[in-house]
């Protein structure tokens, strides 16, 4: 019998590398087909479970995910709540920094009806999204790749966008930092570089009364609010103390 054929032996590699949850995962790993003595060593060596399985969970739903590709966070399961409230059938959804375009993904099977875009800059990104994204899926920098006949269009612009302080990167758990694109993470000196082009140029792109949402901290909240003003967009907060999660609104005036 192989040396990780049985749960116990796998749970322990599991425990003795630090894995909080050494259970649960052995249990996900023993249910995947393919070679297990590989994956436990792939995950022992610090690989994120989810590149590890092939898939990560989000919203209740499972999207493939793989090497070099984003894990969506629980706690931005807030976003795509907000963001699903905002969309209906016949919706304009773009999902900017898609990453796996779980995001997307999910308000498209919330909200029957809408019309779909994702776009990253990674293409390894890109590759997964076109797995899970039922609709269009581009590479380019952040607004460049989308059709030009999505301006003035948009009903709901998702962007999860990096927002780590760039000297902070350093300090997040391995399994980001050394497994994860750093374009996903880290958003410059003080994490709102990248937010602050989503929301300079989201006004074009917004149609009369849509909506532009993203992530932050709660301590980026107000300099991220003060942003989407200085856009001529109407700003709020929304936040979940259970998710742990922060998300700025945005919206365009009818």
């Amino acid at each position: 019998m192989s040396e990780f054929a049985g749960f116990e032996d796998t749970v322990a590699r599991l425990r003795a590398a630090g894995c909080v949850f050494a259970e649960d995962e052995a249990r996900l790993l023993l249910g995947q087909s393919g070679d297990l003595a590989a994956m436990v060593e792939r995950r022992v060596a610090g690989e994120p479970l989810e590149h590890v399985l092939g898939w990560a969970e989000f919203a209740g739903r499972r999207f493939a995910v793989a090497p070099g590709v984003f894990v969506p966070r629980r706690r931005t399961e807030l976003l795509v709540r907000l963001a699903a409230g905002f969309a209906h059938a016949q919706s304009v959804v773009v999902d900017l920094c898609c990453g796996s375009g779980a995001l997307g993904a999910t308000v498209a099977a919330e909200v029957p009806g809408t019309e779909l875009h994702a776009a990253d800059v990674e293409p390894a990104a890109v590759e997964c999204a076109r797995q899970n994204v039922p609709g269009e899926v581009y590479q380019g920098d952040l607004y460049a790749p989308l059709p030009r006949r999505l301006r003035g269009r948009v009903d709901v612009l998702i962007a999860n966008v990096p927002y780590v302080p760039t000297d902070d990167v350093a300090l997040m758990p391995p399994e980001a930092r050394d497994h994860e694109p750093r374009v996903a993470l880290d958003g410059g000196a003080d994490g709102l570089d990248v937010l602050r082009r989503v929301v300079a140029e989201a006004p074009e792109w917004l149609a009369p009364g849509g909506h532009v949402l993203f992530e932050a901290s709660e301590r980026q909240a107000a300099a991220a609010t003060a942003e989407v003003r200085r856009a001529g967009l109407a700003a709020s907060v929304e936040e979940d103390e259970e998710l742990g999660a922060t998300v700025v609104v945005g919206q365009r005036e009818h």
